[in-house]
């Protein structure tokens, strides 16, 4: 898919479910999303019905049931949250965020920092 519809933060928690396993209900996911959500069974079949006319949910019928599946990978949609973000925040350049970030003392371990620093080494030797 080359371009990946804007999913809403509600929407993101049913494609979370679909992620980890499918395809699975409508009444699965509801009923996965009733330990977390107050949604009524409309609401999660409505923001199901959003997904598929965006063409991010495919679903198989099988009697009279429909199994719900992703037509795009989760990284895929990363990818595009990502660049809406740091468009949107950041006017489209990396380097203010990652100095942002980088910022913040205590949110970063000993770990993540050997991490990113073997990561920036990479792609350095990359180019």
């Amino acid at each position: 898919m080359n371009h990946t519809p804007k999913i809403s933060d509600s929407e993101w928690e049913i494609m979370r479910i679909l992620w980890e396993q499918s395809p699975r209900t409508a009444n699965e996911i509801i009923a996965i999303l009733n330990d977390d959500t107050y949604w009524k069974p409309t609401t999660v079949k409505t923001f199901i019905s959003r997904l598929v006319k965006k063409d991010v949910l495919g679903y198989k019928e099988e009697g009279r049931s429909y199994y719900y599946y992703p037509l795009v990978e989760q990284d895929e949609c990363l990818r595009a949250e990502n660049q809406s973000f740091l468009k949107k925040i950041y006017g489209g350049a990396l380097k203010p965020m990652l100095v942002n970030f980088l910022r913040e003392e205590d949110s970063l371990s000993q770990e993540d920092i050997a991490e990113l620093r073997r990561m920036l080494d990479d792609k350095e030797e990359k180019k």
